[in-house]
């Protein structure tokens, strides 16, 4: 590791003292304000309680974690990092509290003692930055804060009006990381926002929620949301998530639903069960399904699953 010129040391390590114009009696704001002026480039960071529950990652936007000791306990902080270069914020990094820092020869001055919903607060300020990497930084972080200004930010983040990439970033997370009352505004936008995209991105959403009635929520989409795109890829996530409700919802819209497209898309979401689960299904929608489309496609994803149960009826069918 390149040693790091100027480091201030994690409260709960005792280490290092704040450095002179950190000091946590002032805004965050007007700390961060201090740093713009630097001449050089250097990283500026905190931690606050993280949401409980969540996997934790040593690069929450990439999704990665880094080799090393693997916590058992897992870690109730978040460290949040920003790269100052040029006057601005550069760049936002969320990191797992656990999680070792190198700036590879770069100043990095901590901030101790930050409050939470002012944290949430300021980062709030970058969520309509033009630049990904601190726009979906800022909403990624805010989604990990254990307070419930990151449960107002985000339903804010992601009601209509907003610009349409902050509302997919913060529609995600709402699934990912806020429990139930993330799983709440999911199901309000599944059953009311106007735009598709939105409502499909809501989906994948509640299918990463470990909210219960996520799965009947994604049923009702799948059974009756006006696009037949949207019904589609309600079942593609049923699929994911298996289980009888979600087979009984998928079989249902092979029989029920008016659109051969979203009975194909369902064909598909049978193939896609695990363990060979919907064999059995596909092998009767080939041979009595009315709708000869809907009948060759499950023939296709037959021929595709290399299941000796799909052998065996082809066989069956092509004997003379």
């Amino acid at each position: 590791m390149k040693p790091i010129l100027f480091l201030l040391a994690l409260s709960l390590e005792g280490g290092l003292q704040p450095a002179r114009g950190l000091s946590p009696a002032s805004s965050l704001e007007q700390l961060f304000h201090q740093q713009y002026a630097q001449p050089q480039p250097a990283w500026v960071g905190y931690t606050v309680p993280a949401v409980p529950g969540h996997e934790q990652n040593c690069n929450y936007n990439e999704g990665v974690r880094a080799p090393g000791p693997v916590q058992l306990e897992p870690p109730d902080r978040v460290q949040i990092l920003f790269r100052i270069q040029d006057n601005h914020v550069a760049k936002i990094r969320a990191i797992s509290g656990d999680c070792q820092l190198d700036a590879d020869g770069m100043p990095l001055r901590w901030i101790r003692d930050v409050r939470p919903a002012e944290s949430v607060a300021f980062l709030a300020s970058f969520a309509t930055a033009d630049r990904d990497q601190v726009r979906d930084g800022a909403v990624t972080a805010i989604a990990l804060h254990a307070d419930g200004a990151a449960d107002e930010a985000l339903e804010r983040f992601a009601a209509a009006g907003q610009p349409e990439p902050l509302r997919e970033k913060a529609v995600f997370w709402l699934g990912a990381a806020r429990g139930r009352r993330g799983y709440d505004v999911l199901r309000r936008i599944v059953s009311e926002d106007a735009s598709d995209r939105i409502r499909e991105k809501a989906i994948f959403a509640l299918s990463i929620s470990k909210e219960p009635q996520a799965v009947d929520t994604m049923i009702a989409v799948a059974r009756n949301d006006a696009s037949s795109h949207v019904r589609g890829q309600a079942l593609f996530w049923l699929a994911q998530k298996a289980g009888k409700k979600a087979v009984g919802a998928i079989s249902d819209a092979i029989d029920r639903d008016p659109d051969t497209d979203v009975k194909k898309k369902a064909v598909f979401a049978l193939q896609q069960l695990p363990g060979g689960e919907g064999v059995p299904m596909l092998i009767q929608v080939a041979r009595g399904n009315r709708n000869p489309a809907v009948r060759k496609q499950a023939m296709f994803w037959l021929g595709q699953s290399n299941d000796p149960r799909a052998l065996a009826f082809f066989e069956e069918v092509l004997k003379p």
